[in-house]
């Protein structure tokens, strides 16, 4: 059980701040160096095996087109068609939020990227209109966990990888939790809207010919939606070809349809696309590694046997899971954590009868919520900055829509169904 040390080596440097992938190196060589007695090129080749996946090839396309939605206008449509569904309700401009994230989730595959573009779309003519600047930060933030729900999102691909799970039941498997986030942060935004009295962002009810308009110049954002979950559920493509051909369609769409991307936007979304790729990778080739260690050292059936004598009740299980990622959610990235716990996991939840796809809906639901908690939620800090919000702002008037998505955590964790109802 020596071994068992790099755990607790990892975790400490995560405390010091170390990047992710090279706290988790630091533990792999740990290991290998103190030990194991095994070759330092075995620790070489875990640490590049997973690389040879060719289904990865799924997060740089789908990293590469939420780069593209902004620079292309496909995103100022997609606001203009959420705007037409929910401004007229009290607080109009949350809800439009809400809804775009909901349109965005289908595209743009992070949360990250969704609030970046929401603080600069949104929350200046949020804060004009009267909300105060941690309700408009809190709102950008929270509505922007439905894409890691929703398909494409890269969180649902790594754990397809992690499980042997199909990447396609994944996909369809967030549709419908993705959906319940965006309803209860609707409802949340017109119950705090309602109290403070936000008014909504249109007073007039769409016009036949103004819905016409919209409807024409977002039509092939809206197809491409169709093109890539459509595509998938009925076995047109696999995800990685739902992402080429996606990225493809949208470079199309950014030069000869709406003709706002210039090819230095293109060089631009490259770029990002290439750092964003390499850090994904370098924690997916860490912790990849991780838990090869795991799996070496049967760490899985250790924990299984010694949680199946705490409880054979998969909903405690699930429930005390929960309780576990959420507090490890508030200190390390989500999906570093879901390399690493997957592997110890999954004897868990085969014992326990548990499906592996509803386990991971839920799993990436909670370790999203983390992402708005403190001390080092990524969200939250990101949006923060961007918005110039104080963390006590932003606690203060977010707990609503915090609480809508534990609300959606708790139903998704105990009705099965609605994960896996599509799939």
């Amino acid at each position: 059980m020596e071994w068992f040390i790099i755990i607790p080596i990892m975790f400490l440097l995560f405390a010091l701040n170390m990047r992710i992938y090279l706290a988790m190196f630091a533990a792999v060589l740990c290991y290998f160096i103190f030990f194991a007695q095994i070759p330092l090129q075995i620790a070489v080749q875990r640490l590049i095996a997973p690389t040879q996946n060719s289904s990865l090839l799924a997060i740089p396309f789908f990293i590469l087109l939420g780069s593209l939605l902004g620079a292309t206008g496909i995103a100022t449509r997609l606001l203009q068609v959420a705007d037409l569904m929910v401004g007229r309700l009290i607080g109009g401009l949350g809800h439009t939020n809400v809804m775009l994230s909901t349109l965005m989730g289908g595209l743009s595959a992070s949360n990250l990227a969704d609030a970046a573009m929401m603080c600069r779309m949104l929350v200046p003519d949020m804060i004009k209109q009267g909300y105060s600047r941690g309700t408009a930060a809190a709102i950008t933030a929270a509505s922007s966990l439905i894409t890691p729900i929703l398909p494409p999102g890269i969180a649902l691909i790594i754990y397809g990888l992690v499980a042997d799970v199909s990447i396609g039941s994944m996909f369809v498997a967030g549709i419908l939790p993705g959906l319940l986030c965006s309803a209860l942060l609707l409802v949340a935004v017109y119950l705090v809207a309602k109290k403070r009295g936000y008014k909504p962002s249109r007073t007039e009810r769409p016009s036949v010919s103004e819905t016409r308009r919209t409807l024409f110049h977002a039509w092939p954002a809206l197809v491409l939606i169709v093109l890539i979950i459509g595509g998938i559920r009925f076995g047109v493509f696999t995800p990685t070809e739902a992402g080429a051909v996606a990225t493809v369609v949208t470079i199309v769409i950014g030069l000869f349809v709406y003709r706002e991307m210039k090819l230095g936007d293109l060089g631009d979304a490259f770029s990002q696309t290439a750092r964003q790729t390499a850090a994904v990778l370098l924690v997916i080739m860490m912790s990849s590694a991780l838990a090869w260690i795991f799996s070496l050292e049967r760490a899985g059936v250790m924990l299984a046997e010694w949680i199946i004598a705490l409880t054979q009740n998969p909903w405690l299980f699930l429930a005390l899971v929960n309780l576990v990622l959420l507090v490890l959610g508030m200190f390390i990235e989500g999906n570093a954590l879901l390399i690493i716990l997957v592997p110890l996991l999954k004897p868990v939840v085969t014992q326990l009868g548990i499906d592996p796809v509803h386990f991971g809906i839920v799993m990436i639901l909670n370790l999203a919520i983390g992402t708005l908690t403190p001390p080092v939620g990524t969200v939250m800090l990101m949006v923060c900055n961007l918005t110039k919000t104080s963390f006590g702002e932003f606690l203060r008037d977010g707990w609503p829509f915090l609480l809508a998505l534990f609300i959606a955590l708790a139903i998704v964790t105990f009705v099965p169904l609605l994960s896996l109802a599509l799939v």
